[in-house]
């Protein structure tokens, strides 16, 4: 699963990365995190007529359908085995996909018994921003009400990175792969899905840190510090 990430970078870090524009007022609005947890606000990057477009978001994703705001606390992730065929998540599979970028990195705990109080951050070993891939959608409490937009990060079975300390972790996607994913216009299942697996050892390193992260009420630099 994906239940903490960071988003410690400033915005302008995160838009040269990403090759994207910010929506309006992103830089004034955007709040800094070392303990971002689900419901909270997040960034993600949207393809807008062929522009990557960086912009605001709550994590936990509400479908248009939805009927209360609390399932959010349950869909901020979707497994890759079935994001393609749960009713939560299908439509959004199919048109409204997204990056989540992360910067450092994720936090988990270890499942194992000896090792279960220590929390590590896992972060890119090139020291480029994470791209979680995730999915959006739009939602509104009533008629008169204005929309809001939430995304889910999708996870998949752990690679040979993570698996020493869970056995799932969130989709991290190349930059090779950020432009099929993005593509509204891709309809193709099976090329999608293949795109939602861990990747080759190497490309994450993993960091304890210290058990402050375990409450949310703790937020900041210090989090990071092995």
């Amino acid at each position: 699963m994906c239940g903490r990430f960071t988003l410690a970078t400033p915005p302008p870090r995160l838009l040269a990365a990403f090759e994207a524009e910010p929506e309006a007022g992103l830089e004034e609005q955007v709040q800094l995190s070392w303990n971002v947890a689900p419901t909270r606000q997040v960034l993600g990057v949207t393809d807008e007529d062929g522009r990557r477009v960086l912009g605001r978001f709550s994590w936990g994703l509400l479908p248009s359908w939805a009927k209360d705001p609390a399932m959010a606390g349950r869909t901020f992730n979707a497994r890759a085995e079935t994001v393609a065929t749960k009713p939560t998540f299908r439509a959004a599979f199919a048109s409204r996909r997204c990056l989540v970028p992360a910067d450092p990195g994720f936090y988990e705990w270890s499942k194992r018994p000896a090792d279960r109080t220590t929390p590590y951050l896992f972060r890119r070993a090139d020291g480029e921003p994470m791209a979680f891939a995730g999915l959006w959608e739009v939602w509104r409490p009533g008629p008169d009400q204005p929309w809001r937009r939430s995304l889910t990060i999708v996870t998949t079975a752990a690679g040979p990175d993570v698996a020493p300390v869970h056995d799932r972790q969130p989709v991290v996607l190349e930059r090779a792969a950020w432009g099929a994913w993005l593509d509204r216009r891709r309809q193709d299942r099976p090329a999608l899905e293949a795109l939602l697996v861990a990747g080759p050892a190497g490309v994450l390193e993993r960091v304890p840190v210290s058990r402050a992260v375990g409450s949310t009420a703790n937020d900041g630099p210090e989090l990071l510090h092995p």
